[in-house]
C-alpha cells in the first residue's frame, strides 16, 4: 500500500488531528486513512460543474438546481 509523508505539518494542525482521532478512539494513523479517503471519494466543486455543464436539456430554477446538486452529491 502506498505511504503519504506529510511535511512541515503546523504544530496546531497536528495537534488537532490527533484529539479528532482520540474522540474517536482511533490512532492519528487510522483517522487520516479513512478522512483521506472520504476526501478522495468527495466530488470537487469544480466536477460537479463540469458535470452541469455537459448536461443538455432545458432551465431550471436555482431552487430546483440546488436540490439536484445536493440529491448527486447524496448518491456519491
Amino acid at each position: 500500500m502506498p505511504n503519504v509523508l506529510i511535511r512541515d505539518l503546523a504544530p496546531e494542525t497536528h495537534k488537532k488531528l490527533i484529539e479528532r482521532a482520540a474522540t474517536r478512539g482511533q490512532s492519528l494513523q487510522a483517522y487520516l486513512q479513512i478522512e483521506l479517503a472520504r476526501l478522495a471519494a468527495a466530488d470537487t466543486v469544480e466536477e460537479i460543474l463540469a458535470r452541469v455543464r455537459a448536461m443538455k436539456g432545458g432551465r431550471v430554477g436555482f431552487d430546483e438546481a440546488v436540490r439536484d446538486l445536493e440529491e448527486a452529491r447524496n448518491e456519491r
